[in-house]
């Protein structure tokens, strides 16, 4: 059985959080599950970086957890950024 770090259980209870969070609004699962996907990419080792990531997505969750949210906005770079 693999054993997950501190970081990587505060992850999939993120996750699981987000999942239920995302139930009763339409369209909003397959974003989370895309957005941590991306992420799983992530050297475990960059720590720094995954603990932003965690932070961002706990202000996320918040918002999510709102009744009065809707829909999910996401920003893009253009090729011209690029």
């Amino acid at each position: 059985m693999v054993r997950h770090s501190k970081l990587q259980k505060q992850v999939l209870t993120l996750y699981r959080q987000f999942l239920r969070a995302a139930q009763d609004k339409p369209g909003f699962i397959p974003r989370i599950r895309d957005e941590f996907r991306a992420n799983a990419a992530i050297k475990k080792t960059d720590v720094m970086h995954i603990e932003y990531l965690y932070r961002r997505a706990q202000r996320q969750l918040e918002l999510i957890k709102d009744v009065n949210t809707k829909q999910l906005g996401s920003f893009s770079k253009s090729k011209e950024d690029s």
